[in-house]
């Protein structure tokens, strides 16, 4: 027996088992292998290659991530003596589950409609609601919203409000009317005067009328409802702008710190404040890393409010709401979405979220409809019911790699806070474009490996569905791929954008087009060599929306160049080998050139490049083509 796995759990029964193996009884037959030995085998077995370009990954947060952990790994993790319930709450804010809100955002500005759904999605399963107030602003539309819905039975979230203090003072009188003691209700309020000067260039009231209406939430919450969240902080715009993991963690604590330090200089108790904040985190695709994420803004937040001397401990226990991602989102093999959206539901969950909002599978082409409500409601529901997530406190607790993952991001997170901190607080940090910059970059970065196709985005950059067609489905605005800022009057504005949004626009583009691209593979030789690279320029071309005519083989070049005259194409693709293609190449070109629109060659045969160009080869596609920029091209040519 080469390995053996157990299960500790969490009883008194598991002390028996640590014991036994203290003494060496269970286990004293397999001696302990040194890291050098394990070393030893990985590098035999690369036979040469390159280990750190074969097993480290490089993520875009600029740390190295192991192709395996150790015990010896989680030396000098200082949070690992703590428990569960126990600051710094890395292992999460419960001692006896892992439950949380399973949410559901409607947004949605009429009240009866929403109301509508709201009811449904209760009686559903959804024990959180986040509700569009835009329209909301008297008692009697309180009636229409909150028709049939106990709410001192589901936490009321609201967003969209311009005026979060009079539409609290609208809620507790619709409260008081109706029976209920404001005292006992839970929710929050989207009140984050950072989100909105990213997004509309300018603090809504000025720096310090935000600041001036942030005090005054804080103190009527206090007074009026003790258990609501009245200040929000958004990672989720950051991420949804294509930040970074430690990107968002860091700006978003630096904002929370920021609130804070300005209210507490303003009058109010630093617990008050830490206790009315909200995380809103967006959670993409890469599955640890956003467990560890979670795990570290509960570490980070100890360390920063501790640093204030709270007179209560709820000021430690901050709550983190955790909303699936748009950024990763795609409007081709849209039921992808729910692949994706189900393992960040499954992150958030592991990590000890306080709140799950799964967005629906098709947000990124249409409104939310009740099927898509129910698939993005029922994701949380499985990952309860059948997975039994919300029974099991810290499931990711002594994980090697998770441990590991959850220091470097919050080493890494906590360089940005001190940036920001460097800079004179968020505010001004805003204002001079610092957070701006630093995400603009990463997005950049993430724009030119799905470019390149390093990042897949499945149905879009890589395995499209040839015969899918999306431009009759779409009912939300279009837009290509925007990951720049804009000038505000104060603040620079961060766009949010979906990573797949130039493909899309490629693909688009072809579906709407009068003429639908031929892509001919001209198929010869080695069998192996020629279904790889026939598979490739298929997803290569397929991304774009073009017409792909694959064949079998053909026995000579001149029979392969007149198939491909005759099947009337627009491109011809050489798929052969590197050897083969000396003798394939000159015969097709001098067969085609001029005939069709473009010659393609699959590959990269680095000595005969200059060569096949000679004989009209226009372009070589290859695993390190830039494939988007290659594309576009090919669309001005052709449409």
């Amino acid at each position: 027996m080469k390995n053996i796995y157990y299960i500790c759990i969490l009883n008194p029964k598991a002390n028996k088992l640590h014991n036994i193996m203290e003494d060496n009884k269970l286990f004293s037959e397999f001696p302990p292998v040194p890291t050098e030995k394990w070393e030893e085998v990985i590098v035999k077995d690369l036979k040469g290659a390159d280990y750190d370009k074969k097993l480290v990954w490089h993520t875009i947060e600029g740390f190295n991530v192991k192709p395996y952990y150790r015990a010896e790994d989680l030396e000098g993790l200082e949070y690992l003596d703590s428990n569960p319930g126990q600051e710094p709450f890395t292992r999460g804010k419960h001692t006896s589950d892992n439950v949380w809100d399973v949410r559901q955002d409607i947004l949605v500005h009429d009240p009866k409609e929403a109301n509508r759904i709201a009811l449904d999605a209760v009686e559903r399963g959804a024990t959180s609601l986040g509700l569009c107030a835009k329209n909301v602003a008297t008692v009697d539309d309180m009636a229409v919203l909150f028709k049939g819905i106990y709410i001192n039975a589901v936490k009321v979230n609201f967003m969209c409000s311009k005026d979060y203090l009079a539409l609290l003072k609208t809620y507790v009188e619709y409260a008081k009317k109706n029976g209920y003691d404001p005292q006992e209700l839970e929710g929050s309020c989207d009140f984050d005067m950072f989100r909105y000067a990213l997004k509309n260039g300018k603090f809504h009231r000025g720096e310090e009328g935000d600041l001036a209406a942030a005090k005054e939430l804080v103190e009527y919450a206090h007074e009026a409802l003790p258990k609501f969240r009245v200040l929000g902080v958004s990672g989720i715009q950051l991420h949804n702008a294509g930040a970074n993991i430690v990107q968002e963690l860091g700006f978003s604590l630096a904002a929370a710190n920021e609130l804070v330090a300005r209210l507490t200089d303003a009058g109010c108790k630093a617990h008050r404040v830490a206790s009315r904040i909200q995380l809103n985190v967006g959670v993409g695709s890469t599955y640890f890393m956003e467990i560890a994420k979670i795990r570290a803004a509960r570490l980070l937040w100890s360390k920063i409010i501790e640093q204030y001397k709270p007179e209560c401990d709820c000021a430690y226990k901050l709550f983190i709401n955790a909303t699936t991602s748009t950024w990763n989102q795609s409007v081709y093999d849209p039921y992808v979405n729910m692949l994706r959206s189900t393992t960040e539901a499954m992150s958030s969950a592991v990590a000890g979220a306080d709140s799950i909002s799964v967005l629906p599978f098709d947000n990124a082409y249409k409104e939310a409809d009740d099927f898509g409500y129910r698939i993005a409601r029922n994701q949380q529901l499985l990952l309860k019911e059948e997975s039994y997530l919300d029974k099991i406190v810290d499931p990711a607790a002594g994980s090697y790699y998770i441990e590991n993952l959850t220091d470097q991001i919050a080493q890494g997170a906590w360089k940005y806070f001190l940036k920001v901190e460097e800079a004179g607080g968020m505010c001004k940090a805003l204002r001079a474009g610092l957070v701006q910059d630093e995400v603009e970059a990463t997005a950049r970065k993430r724009d030119m490996d799905i470019a390149l196709r390093k990042t897949t985005i499945l149905g879009t950059n890589q395995y499209p569905n040839l015969l899918e067609k999306m431009g009759d489905k779409i009912e939300k605005g279009e837009g290509k791929c925007c990951c720049c800022c804009e000038k505000g009057d104060e603040v620079r504005i961060l766009k949010d954008y979906r990573g797949a949004e130039a493909f899309e626009a490629l693909r688009l583009q072809t579906e709407r087009a009068a003429h639908r691209p031929k892509v001919f593979l001209l198929t010869y030789g080695n069998l192996t060599m020629r279904k790889a690279r026939a598979g490739f320029a298929t997803n290569f071309f397929g991304v774009a929306g073009y017409e792909i005519i694959d064949n079998l083989g053909f026995a000579t070049p001149d029979e392969g160049a007149k198939a491909a005259l005759e099947s009337g194409a627009d491109i011809v693709v050489l798929c052969s080998s590197d050897d083969e293609y000396a003798e394939l190449t000159e015969t097709v070109c001098n067969a085609l050139k001029g005939k069709v629109k473009s010659l393609v060659l699959a590959g990269f045969p680095k000595d005969m490049v200059d060569t096949y160009r000679g004989y009209g080869i226009d372009e070589f596609i290859h695993v390190k083509t830039n494939a988007l920029e290659t594309l576009e091209k090919f669309q001005k040519q052709l449409l």
